[in-house]
Formats: structure tokens, sequence, C-alpha cells
């Protein structure tokens, strides 16, 4: 596909224009036209699979078309946080903006959480650090279901999430031979707040290294 080729003066141009912006506001205008507006690059020249490919999660999660947003590097066709150009390794991520599934969600893990109190839950050092992870993206408005301990997930989200995105990956969807995963957003403002304060850490970076340059 020829996404694929796309040399990597893309990202050259996307962290000159990030470097550039003089504001907070001047910032949000990039965030919104960059990240998350337009088809993705995943899908340049074909929208008509974007479309079919939002309304079967949409359908699945029963939500409005409008709800399903891909993000990142199949977004970009980069990842200017990792300096790599997305490929066939690359993962597909879906942003789900959904109050009632984030609410649903996290309020199935309240018995779990209850469990984990009482010492009533054997779990790893390791998945409980996934689990603290968890609960710290949903501080800030974002469900990520892989974060949870194997031990929660399969007994309760596995028929309803991962079940469901594992359908759609790899071939049997529209967006071709990726591996599909994704996260539900409280809010549009929550998605939208999440990507602008990635955006403000990189262009921090980017000013911090052009200073160096320049003493240099």
């Amino acid at each position: 596909m020829c996404f694929l080729s796309r040399p990597i003066k893309y990202m050259d141009k996307f962290l000159s224009a990030l470097a550039a912006t003089v504001d907070d506001d001047a910032l949000l205008d990039f965030c919104r036209r960059r990240n998350l507006h337009g088809t993705p690059v995943v899908f340049g020249g074909n929208e008509d699979a974007y479309y079919e490919f939002r309304k079967r999660i949409a359908n699945h999660f029963e939500i409005s078309f409008h709800d399903v947003i891909i993000t990142g590097s199949a977004k970009l066709g980069f990842s200017p946080h990792k300096s790599k150009a997305f490929d066939y390794d690359s993962d597909i991520d879906v942003a789900i903006i959904s109050g009632k599934l984030y609410d649903q969600v996290m309020a199935s893990i309240h018995d779990y959480q209850m469990e984990l109190r009482g010492n009533r839950k054997a779990v790893s050092e390791y998945e409980l650090n996934k689990y603290h992870k968890f609960l710290e993206y949903g501080a800030i408005g974002w469900m990520r279901p892989d974060l949870l301990p194997s031990s929660f997930r399969v007994s309760t989200l596995k028929k309803r999430w991962f079940d469901f995105f594992s359908s759609i990956s790899y071939g049997k969807s529209e967006v071709g031979n990726y591996k599909v995963t994704a996260g539900a957003f409280k809010s549009y403002d929550h998605l939208e707040r999440y990507a602008l304060s990635g955006l403000f850490t990189l262009r921090t970076k980017l000013k911090i290294g052009m200073q160096h340059g320049t003493s240099n």
C-alpha cells in the first residue's frame, strides 16, 4: 500500500510545524487539525472502507458512528513519539468516545477491587502494576482493558471486548492485516486533552533540543 512507502520527511514536517506553534491556541488547533481530524493514512484513498470500519465498531457497541476514531501512527503514518513510521508491525489504535461504555466498564471493576482489598484475589506483582496503570488512565478519562489483570479480563470483558477486536484484526475487516486495539474515552474532551498533553510534552522536548543545538 502506498502509505507504507511514505518518506520520513512527513514526520519531519509534522515535528517542525509542531515546534513552530507559538501558544496554547495554536497547539490546540494543530492537535485538532493533524491528530484528530480527517481520514487516517491507513485508509488513504479509501474513505468508504473507513466508513464501514467505523460503522462496524459503532454497531457492535451501540454507539454513534462519529464516536469511533482512529488515532496514533495509523492516523498520521508515523509515531512522532517513537520516531517510527507506520508499518505492518504497527497496531490500529481506535478511540471509542462513549461515557456510557466507559462508565459500564469502570463500574464492573467494583467487585474485583473489593476482592483485592480483602486479599481474596491472587494477583502477581506484574498484573497489579498493570492494574494500577489502568486506574491511572481511568482517572484521566481513558478506559484501557488491555491493562486489566488477565483474571479480570477473561471473566468480564473477553466476549464483549477482546474477542470482538480480535474478530476485526489481521485481515478480517476493512482495515487490513493489522492488530486492532481500542480504549474508551469518557468524552471527546477527554480524548482531545489527552492528545493535547502528548503534543505539549513533545513540543517541549523539541524546543529544548533546538535550544541545545543552537547553543552548541
